[in-house]
């Protein structure tokens, strides 16, 4: 491998691009403001940063909608409340792992992508990502327009009877989305800081209303599972956990667009371990209570809180959709627009910006229909999140093995930015052995939603093609030319 200049800085455990490399590749095809690896003077995200971005990510009515879904589905309290816990466990792993290359070299999801990818098959991971944000995206403004909808019908009474009322409020709370996600990432950070106690405090007032209600938790941590046998359980909580687990996979892939403004590895690891499965766990608790609640106080499982806040006072109604609206706007933007319009403007760096990239992205949204994908927990649980997590899974496998047991942690940063670097794998820009990894880890994790005798790969849809994506990459790259030695990475990085 040919030496070269130092294009590279070593910096307290980060490492930025040079005056000189830096000036290197600013006028490549592939290099623009969003893409740019973030010096590391502009990383200043600390702990409660990271950690307020997953609160306020976390307390939504989809994770209170998985909980209670889970419920619905037959299972009891604890049995809801472990499996979203284990789940968001289990995903905080590969969650922790792949922020650390966007920590360490301040580079967004669709440049990380492109180390193993290559630099045009890098579009590939980041379109698929993006097409789920996007999706996720059309799901959220769904649940923010009913909310809308549900304070104006509660304000103005003639509302409700208005026909387009449900599409006006849609698209009003949809433009809102679109033009905070417009302002860019420092909007997003203020946001989140400051949402992010208003909807904890939210979230204990509904669980006093539930208390209440039902005439304290006996109750509703008595009402028991629907389960005759273990095996009737099983059937339930494999696809739920796969579902759980599916419901962060997202995250866990593009969390780099995030990480790269951290302050270093020890804010992105504590802010994210005490921001995510904590929180998940305790709004996943209210979700389950609540929907307990309802058992005893209505007689059935009401497991949207749309639904049930239409059954409250007016005033309780409004207070009730402030909160939607602030969950919703907190989740939506940081989760489902920073993904898609990187991705997006990654297209065409030198020609699609962000709030570009934005815009599609809603309108991508809209047409993913996410009225049919909340019409039941079943479309929601088992089939949105647990055949999307089946195209993430092989994904997630393929970055951690790349960056840790291929390269180990080891990256010519600049190349990144070349179109006729050593990520441009030989000239192609595509690397195919990934491209083979990931066809074969979607698959494996796939082929049981249309095999039955094979159905458990499909319960465990996120986990197997992880495991088999990772493994079938190592063994096509282990001995791959674009591997840096150790020698050579010092040769190129200044302060090591």
């Amino acid at each position: 491998m040919e030496m070269r200049g130092k294009t590279q800085e070593y910096r307290d455990g980060m490492i930025a691009l040079t005056p000189e490399g830096q000036k290197s590749v600013v006028d490549s095809p592939l290099y623009n403001e969003d893409l740019r690896p973030v010096p590391i003077k502009e990383r200043t995200w600390t702990a409660y940063n990271i950690a307020a971005l997953w609160i306020g990510m976390s307390v939504c009515i989809p994770t209170y909608m998985l909980a209670s879904g889970l419920i619905a589905a037959g299972m009891n309290w604890w049995q809801a409340l472990l499996t979203i816990i284990l789940g968001n466990v289990i995903v905080l792993i590969p969650m922790i792992l792949n922020a650390h290359a966007g920590t360490k070299y301040g580079i967004p999801y669709p440049v990380f992508a492109r180390l193993s990818f290559g630099t045009k098959g890098a579009h590939v991971p980041a379109i698929l990502r993006a097409i789920v944000a996007a999706g996720w995206f059309g799901i959220q403004t769904w649940i923010g327009g009913a909310g809308v909808q549900a304070l104006v019908s509660a304000m103005i009474p003639g509302w409700s009877n208005f026909t387009l009322g449900p599409v006006v409020s849609f698209l009003a709370f949809w433009a809102l989305n679109v033009y905070i996600g417009y302002k860019g990432p420092e909007a997003i950070k203020f946001m989140e800081s400051w949402g992010s106690p208003i909807l904890i405090v939210m979230g204990l007032a509904l669980l006093i209303w539930a208390y209440l209600a039902a005439g304290g938790l006996g109750p509703i941590v008595s009402q028991p599972d629907k389960f005759e046998t273990t095996a009737d359980f099983m059937k339930v909580f494999l696809p739920s956990l796969t579902g759980m687990i599916a419901f962060w996979a997202t995250l866990a892939l593009n969390i780099p667009d995030f990480s790269r403004f951290a302050v270093n590895q020890r804010a992105q690891m504590l802010g994210q371990a005490l921001g995510l499965p904590t929180t998940m766990g305790f709004y996943a608790f209210i979700g389950v209570i609540v929907t307990s609640a309802t058992v005893v106080v209505y007689g059935e499982a009401i497991w949207d809180p749309v639904v049930l806040m239409t059954k409250f006072p007016p005033l309780v109604v409004l207070i009730g959709t402030v909160g939607i609206v602030l969950a919703t706007i907190t989740t939506n933007i940081a989760a489902n627009v920073v993904a898609p319009a990187i991705g997006i403007s990654n297209l065409f760096p030198k020609k699609i910006t962000f709030g570009m990239g934005t815009i599609i992205t809603g309108l991508i949204g809209i047409a993913m229909c996410p009225w049919y994908l909340l019409a039941n927990y079943g479309n929601y649980i088992f089939g949105w999140l647990g055949t999307y997590g089946g195209f993430l899974g092989p994904l997630a496998g393929i970055y951690i093995c790349d960056y840790w047991i291929i390269r180990r942690q080891r990256i010519d940063l600049d190349d990144l930015y070349r179109e006729e670097g050593k990520y441009a794998y030989g000239g192609s820009g595509v690397n195919w052995k990934a491209i083979i990894a990931l066809v074969v880890g979607v698959l494996f994790a796939l082929i049981g939603k249309i095999v039955p005798a094979l159905g458990w790969l499909y319960a465990n849809a996120w986990m197997v093609g992880a495991l088999v994506g990772g493994v079938v990459y190592y063994f096509l790259m282990r001995n791959d030319s674009t591997i840096l030695t150790e020698e050579y990475f010092r040769s190129i990085t200044d302060g090591l």
